[in-house]
């Protein structure tokens, strides 16, 4: 979708028109719970409570955690201008959120994107798809472990038009405040996660069915703590 496109009479509509949460709808959108923006973990605490975790508990997760996390990663804070939970460069908003969902009763497995003006997800193609993902990662275990895997992309055009020969390190940048933002949010949850960058590109998109222009940047396993 592209930026700068969100309004707070969009939002408004967007959300009607999905239903209940978890409810599928046209076009395989998926409504998510409403994000929490308050929580009984400080900013402090989180930040002590930060690591880097590989095992994770055999659980799947709720709805409700994935919407909060993909919230944490990409969510309006601001309805008119759009404004993000991450810092984006001219607010030119390059990243795109894929997750790889698996085991939850009231969502079918597969690939999903996450929409952040509707705080939805759009459902790409069915299937568990984590095993072909973790051998594009260099057969690591994390990612067939984890019951959800994040994928963050970026698409450099997006912030190539304002900042030129400087755009794909303003991209590389909000990838990394994105991935914060996830592994902070994970504490107060009780989720875990690890950051994977050694995985083959063109293999990873090819698992994502990426397009022309999308590129993958961080892999994060997410789970229960074990």
């Amino acid at each position: 979708m592209r930026p700068g496109l969100a309004s707070a009479v969009v939002v408004m509509l967007c959300a009607a028109a999905l239903g209940a949460p978890g409810q599928a709808q046209s076009g395989d959108v998926i409504r998510l719970p409403e994000p929490q923006r308050t929580g009984a973990v400080s900013v402090e605490e989180a930040l002590e409570a930060r690591r880097s975790v590989r095992r994770y508990a055999s659980v799947p997760l709720e709805l409700e955690t994935i919407g909060q996390l993909s919230w944490a990663a990409q969510g309006i804070t601001r309805p008119g201008p759009g404004y993000r939970t991450a810092p984006s460069a001219g607010a030119t908003f390059p990243i795109e959120i894929d997750l790889l969902i698996h085991g939850l009763d009231e969502l079918e497995t597969g690939v999903y994107r996450y929409l952040p003006e509707e705080h939805a997800l759009r459902k790409r193609f069915s299937g568990d798809h984590r095993s072909a993902l973790r051998w594009a990662a260099l057969r690591q275990r994390q990612v067939v472990d984890a019951p959800v895997v994040m994928v963050i992309s970026g698409v450099t055009a997006r912030t190539e038009d304002r900042y030129r020969g400087r755009a794909e390190r303003y991209v590389y940048m909000e990838a990394g405040h994105v991935a914060q933002n996830v592994y902070l949010q994970g504490v107060s949850l009780g989720v875990g996660t690890v950051v994977i960058g050694a995985f083959w590109d063109a293999q990873v998109s090819r698992v994502l069915r990426l397009e022309d222009g999308e590129a993958p940047l961080y892999i994060l396993p997410l789970g229960k703590m074990d």
